[in-house]
């Protein structure tokens, strides 16, 4: 084997290893999105299937019902050097 042998040898299994490196890349990428295909197909299965027409919500006999809208006078705080905490602040009808 002549020098030049050895050299192309080296070149070619370097070459060989910058084709096997994406490629075993590639598989194992593929393998993992092949496994969480899976699991999620599994994880689907197990959930309780969706409800049928008869089981969905149905509105009230009286109709939709409406929000209600009310104007409410602010309760203003008289100014002061004392912060208040939530505890201290005044009960309102919505809490």
């Amino acid at each position: 084997m002549s020098a030049m042998d050895t050299e192309g040898t080296v070149l070619a299994a370097a070459q060989g290893l910058l084709i096997i490196g994406p490629l075993a890349v590639g598989v194992v990428l593929v393998a993992v999105l092949v496994g969480v295909v899976w699991w999620g197909r599994r994880k689907r299965q197990q959930q309780p299937p969706p409800p049928l027409p008869e089981e969905q919500p149905r509105l009230p006999d009286s109709g939709p019902v409406h929000e209600v809208r009310e104007h409410r006078e602010p309760n203003e705080l008289p100014p002061s050097e004392h912060r208040l905490t939530p505890h201290e602040l005044k009960r309102t009808n919505g809490s």
